[in-house]
């Protein structure tokens, strides 16, 4: 019962946090994020990936995430700094997905 407590404030506060920044998360993902939370806690968020190729798969969507948030921050961003707003975050993904097997074999 008291994890439910807890789970439910720490959410809470997650969605308040999340409102008072800037939001750069794309409309339909932010419908899907409120329903999932509506749900409740989803298992996967407390299962750690047990594999290496799990533990890649979720590097790299989250590398991809991060790319569709600067992607999103770009657009709202001044018009004339846009589209080298958008080369930077275009490279800054390639980077990342580059260094995905030395991060796996760190781990």
């Amino acid at each position: 019962m008291l994890h439910r407590i807890v789970t439910g404030v720490m959410m809470a506060c997650a969605v308040l946090a999340a409102q008072a920044q800037e939001d750069t998360t794309p409309p339909q993902n932010a419908q899907l994020q409120r329903q999932e939370i509506a749900k409740g806690e989803p298992a996967r968020w407390s299962r750690a990936d047990s594999t290496s190729a799990e533990q890649a798969r979720t590097l790299r969507k989250e590398i991809g995430a991060a790319l569709a948030e600067a992607r999103r921050a770009c657009q709202q961003g001044p018009a004339s700094e846009r589209h080298a707003c958008l080369q930077d975050a275009q490279q800054t993904y390639k980077d990342d997905m580059a260094k995905v097997p030395q991060l796996m074999a760190q781990k």
